[in-house]
Formats: structure tokens, C-alpha cells, sequence
């Protein structure tokens, strides 16, 4: 009976869906804007006013989630597609592609943050590495005007095929590569109209934005006012004006770098952990994003674009600040020329594992050279084996979280690394490749979406680092957490699993959504790919089925699901640690709160409601 309950609501919430899109003679337009890493509960009428405007008046997601790992691509890829990561491959911002990327340097673990970088790995994966339809490639062709301008990397995402010598025929791409080799081609049409606005046909620097500092200079003290400037005026004075004279339906993606990049390079708390990304630089960077959707908001009331138009706004992830301390690890033992003493080094998983499981540790990001005594790999990743060019082990280093590849599919190697991760003071919580097997203390990775279609290669172990509160009013503002990064104790970094990285920032207004509605059901940026695939009509035709849910509650006369939550708990390893998930459920989607060990994550509550242990 509760099954047959269970499906005709679900039947209920699409059918209402589908007819209030009916009632519409075309499509709505639709803006997406991604303040990137933006925390889901920052936002006030003083630090952000426009996008509390937007929250109050419109639709306020106040139970949102980022996918794990919570970083930029991997998120960017399920908006880009409503697909969890086991879909699209896009497992952080640096992956393992078992092949030597040239535009990356050679290396099997690029940073995929980067136009050129792209192309090659689509190239590689069939043409599509993502392996699904994006939102803005199906809604170009079905006759929609169409743009992404921001932040390189998950701007060109949202339409990242088909782009080599088709300016015309392809979105208006519009980042930090515009007008540069590796930047995609634009079309005469906007050439002409960025001359004619007198704008540069090539995007800005970040200038002091850009400047991360070291352990003995702090980094930068401004925000992107000036890039993220010219990206507002493009979007604002061209692209909408030119969309309404079109006079078709639009979509565009605006991805504001702020505050992500002014939380990254702080130089507000250099070696300290307070007031970490709580400090002025922090506060201006997230003051610029707001300005930008200002900006965008009032362009659309002036074009009479308003009524029209819908406006979603989803941070990729939250942020907390940089921790660099363990008590227990081998390599903040060690001295180095750019770390401060007892500091964890960049690398440190790398260096912590070629110790434990000797073997010798090469770095993939300066032609496989062995790594000295008292050195550290140049970006972090290592290559672990007798052969650099045949691996045992990589790790892929990103921030937050890494993540850990056995190209051999060892599982003895597994039991051992797993071992070895679990006598870490900086761990909290393991989650393993299902094919591995089970290992006491972890989780395996099906749990959270990472077991499905994709075609780049599935991670063997997600390592998920220890995070923790300064002890503010609302935890999940104040986190910190360690990270494996160039950048500085007191600097900020994402990736983690606790809830003050996957707490984003949701909002949204317009003719298709509630006016001054709370929504307290969990909603995560899958849902928003989803949503925004709804919205414009779209019947994405998906290759995996890990796929978000439409967010019916949100609109005008759509059914309400119900929701729950529940823990889930690894066996106890040897030394008492288990892997503890908290979720919350819709339907059949999760979505996912904090995990880890019990007392080494922000957010998470090691008891739970409904408990079972993994595999029973």
C-alpha cells in the first residue's frame, strides 16, 4: 500500500509540473548564477543584499546540499546535466585519466579547471566526457539563445563539445581564457558588439586577486572587482540585450569566481585559523558576487525581461579555512624550505603513503621525478610504484578531500592503504571502490552516487579530511578543516565532507516559481540540473541513471514529496574508527549532510536517527 501511495504522488508531483509548464505559450528565459563558494547561511541583507532579496521575496532553499566531493567541477558537472558524479566522471577538480594530458603538462592527473584541458579530456573519452547531455547544449538546440560567461572551467562545461571552429553555432562562451590560444573562438556577432560597447575582446586578469602569497607573505586583500566587472557588463550591456532582440527564449550561466577566489587567497589570517575566511577580504569578495547579480537583475528590468525570466542562484559548495595540523603524520615531521614547522606540506597524502607502504613516490606534475627526502611533489599528486609510468597507486590531490586510484585493482594494496589511512589523525571517513570489496572502518562508494556510468576512471578510495569548528554561532560559517593544498594555514579550501562545505547557498524568483516561499525539503545541485532541464522543456535523453529530481515543491500549484533522514555506519575498524553518513531522502534521491568519524566533522551527528550498518 505505502508503495502505491508512494507512486502516484510521485506521478502527482510531475503531472503538476508538467502543467503548469503547459500554461506557458514558450519557455521561460532562465538565468543560472553560481556565486562560487558561497556558504548556504552567509548570506544576510548586509553581506549580500541582493541575493537576500532574491531568497526572501522569491524562493529560499534553506536545506540545500552540495555533491561530495564539494568541489567546483565536480558540481559544476551535475548543474551542467542533473546527474550525480558517478554519471559524469567529474570526481573533483583534479582527476586521474590514466592517460598523459599534453595541455596539462603531460600529466595523468590534470586540473581540469582549464578550457584546453577540457577539450583534450573529451577528446580522449569519446568526444564527451561527461557522458551526458548539458542543459545549455540541448537548449541551443531546441532553439534557445544561449551563453556561459565566468569562471574558467565550469563555465565551459555547461556546453563544452562541438566548440573548435563553430563560434556561430555554439554557445556564447565568455571566461577567463576569452581572447586568449586556449579560450573558446568568438563569433563575429560579438566581436562587433563588444567593440561597438568599447569592451576588450579579451577578459581582464584577476590581478591582485590572483596572488595567493606564501608561508611568509600574505595573499591578496582585494577582491575580483575588475574581472568579474567586465564579465557583469558583457552579460548585462551584450548578451541580454542581444537575447531579447532575438526575441527567443534564453538561458544564461554566470559563474562569479567571487567568493571562491577571494576566500582562497585570504591574506587576511596568514598561518592562523581565525579569522580565516570570516575576515574583510572574504566579506568583499562575497559583497562583489552580489553586486554582479545587481547588476544582472536590474539589466533584465530594464530590457522588460523580468516577468519572463527566472532566476536560479546555486553555489557549487560551501568553504571553510585551512588547517595544516596533525599530530600524527610522518611528513609535518619534516622539515621544508616552504612550510612552517610541524605544518602539514603540500603532498602530505602522498608523502604519508609512500612511507607507510614504501614505496617510492614520483611526481606526475614534473616528468615523473622521485621526490626527495624533505620534498614535496609541485602540485601535490604522486604517483606511488617501481614504474611511474605503471603506477600502484596515484593520488589525485585537491583540497578538502583527495583521491586515491589503483590502477591494478589491488585489493591487497587496498587493505594495506586503507590500513595506513585509518592511523591518520587528519582522516575522517573512507569511502572505497564497491568492486574493492568491504573494509572495516569505510563505506563503500555507491553510497554517495559515485557507482554509475561514467567513462573516466572511478577513484579507488575517497580520503575525506578531518574538519572542525573556531566555535562561532552558526558552525557551519566558521569551519575549518585540513587540506592538501599549496595554499596557507588561514587561507580558505572547499572539498570536504563536512557540513559547512556541503551547505551551499539556493535562492529563486520568478514567473515559475513561489513568491516568499521557505523550502524546507533537502534540494542538492543535481536538482538544479534537473529543474533547469524542466523549466526550458527539455527531455534530456540520460545514459545513467543517477539523476536529480525536479523541485516541484518550489513551484506554483506542484506537489510537495515527503522527506526523511538516516545514518548509515561502516563496521568498526581495528582501532574502534567507523565511517558514519548522514542523509536525508526524497523519494529515492539522497542528499548528503556531513560523514566521517565521530568527532572529526563539522555537521555530523555520529548517532543519528534510523541507524544500519552497511551490508546488513
Amino acid at each position: 500500500m505505502r508503495l502505491k501511495i508512494a507512486i502516484l504522488s510521485a506521478s502527482f508531483a510531475i503531472l503538476s509540473a508538467v502543467t503548469a509548464f503547459a500554461q506557458n505559450s514558450k519557455p521561460r528565459n532562465l538565468i543560472l548564477f553560481v556565486p562560487d563558494g558561497l556558504r548556504g547561511r552567509i548570506v544576510t541583507p548586509e553581506t549580500a543584499p541582493a541575493m537576500a532579496e532574491v531568497r526572501d521575496k522569491g524562493v529560499n532553499f534553506k536545506n540545500p546540499h552540495s555533491l561530495f566531493p564539494t568541489f567546483t567541477m565536480a558540481n559544476g558537472s551535475t548543474m551542467a546535466t542533473g546527474h550525480y558524479l558517478g554519471d559524469t566522471g567529474t570526481f573533483s577538480n583534479t582527476i586521474y585519466t590514466g592517460y598523459p594530458s599534453a595541455p596539462a603538462g603531460d600529466t595523468v592527473v590534470p586540473f581540469i579547471e582549464n578550457d584546453a584541458v577540457l577539450g583534450d579530456v573529451d577528446e580522449h573519452f569519446g568526444g564527451d566526457y561527461l557522458n551526458e547531455e548539458t542543459i545549455l547544449k540541448m537548449a541551443r538546440a531546441q532553439g534557445f539563445s544561449t551563453a556561459a560567461i565566468g569562471k574558467v572551467g565550469p563555465t565551459l562545461l555547461f556546453d563544452h563539445t562541438d566548440r573548435a571552429d563553430r563560434p556561430g553555432l555554439h554557445s556564447i562562451v565568455i571566461d577567463d581564457s576569452t581572447g586568449g590560444k586556449t579560450g573558446v573562438p568568438l563569433s563575429d556577432e560579438m566581436k562587433a558588439a563588444l567593440t561597438k560597447a568599447d569592451l576588450p575582446l579579451a577578459t581582464p586578469s584577476r590581478g591582485d586577486n590572483g596572488k595567493a602569497g606564501d608561508a611568509k607573505t600574505p595573499g591578496t586583500v582585494v577582491p575580483n572587482t575588475a574581472q568579474q566587472a567586465y564579465f557583469a557588463d558583457v552579460a548585462s550591456k551584450i548578451v541580454l540585450p542581444m537575447f531579447k532582440e532575438r526575441a527567443k527564449p534564453f538561458v544564461l550561466v554566470f559563474w562569479s569566481r567571487d567568493p571562491d577566489g577571494s576566500q582562497h587567497n585570504t591574506g587576511d589570517s596568514l598561518n592562523t585559523v581565525t579569522p580565516g575566511i570570516n575576515g574583510p577580504t572574504s566579506l568583499a569578495g562575497i559583497k562583489n558576487a552580489d553586486n554582479n547579480l545587481a547588476q544582472l537583475r536590474k539589466a533584465l528590468d530594464d530590457l522588460g525581461l523580468s516577468a519572463t525570466t527566472n532566476v536560479m542562484i546555486a553555489a557549487d559548495h560551501g568553504f571553510s579555512t585551512i588547517s595544516k595540523g596533525s599530530k600524527t603524520s610522518p611528513s609535518a615531521k619534516a622539515a621544508y624550505e616552504d612550510t612552517p614547522k610541524d605544518f602539514l606540506p603540500m603532498g602530505f597524502l602522498a608523502i604519508d603513503l609512500a612511507k607507510a607502504l614504501n614505496l617510492p613516490l614520483f611526481d606526475p606534475n614534473d616528468k615523473n621525478v622521485r621526490i626527495a627526502d624533505n620534498a614535496h611533489p609541485k602540485a601535490g599528486n604522486g604517483v606511488l610504484g617501481q614504474d611511474p609510468a605503471k603506477p600502484d597507486l596515484v593520488v589525485a590531490t585537491n583540497g578538502g578531500s583527495d583521491l586515491i586510484y589503483l590502477p591494478n585493482k589491488d585489493k591487497k594494496l587496498a587493505e594495506r592503504t586503507v590500513k595506513a589511512l585509518l592511523e591518520q589523525d587528519y582522516v575522517s571517513g573512507l569511502f572505497v571502490d564497491d568492486n574493492l570489496g568491504r573494509f572495516s572502518g569505510t563505506l563503500p562508494m555507491s553510497q554517495l552516487g559515485l557507482k554509475g556510468k561514467a567513462t573516466t576512471p572511478n577513484p579507488s578510495i575517497v580520503v575525506n579530511f578531518r574538519s572542525y569548528s573556531t566555535g562561532c554561532n552558526e558552525p557551519t560559517n566558521c569551519s575549518v578543516e585540513v587540506a592538501d593544498t599549496v595554499l596557507r594555514q588561514g587561507q580558505g579550501m572547499h572539498g570536504s565532507f563536512g557540513r559547512g562545505d556541503t551547505l551551499n547557498f539556493m535562492a529563486a524568483i520568478g514567473p515559475d516559481f513561489k513568491a516568499g516561499y521557505v523550502d524546507a525539503l533537502p534540494v542538492s545541485n543535481a536538482d538544479v540540473g534537473a529543474t533547469a532541464a524542466r523549466l526550458m522543456g527539455l527531455t534530456p535523453k540520460p545514459k545513467g541513471d543517477l539523476i536529480g529530481r525536479v523541485m516541484t515543491e518550489a513551484m506554483p500549484n506542484g506537489a510537495t514529496p515527503k522527506a526523511s533522514s538516516d545514518t548509515v555506519k561502516s563496521e568498526a575498524s581495528a582501532n574502534g574508527l567507523r565511517t558514519v553518513l548522514n542523509f536525508q531522502r526524497v523519494g529515492k534521491q539522497r542528499y548528503f549532510d556531513a560523514a566521517g568519524f565521530s568527532g572529526r566533522t563539522v555537521g555530523l551527528d555520529a548517532e543519528g536517527g534510523k541507524q544500519k550498518t552497511a551490508g546488513k
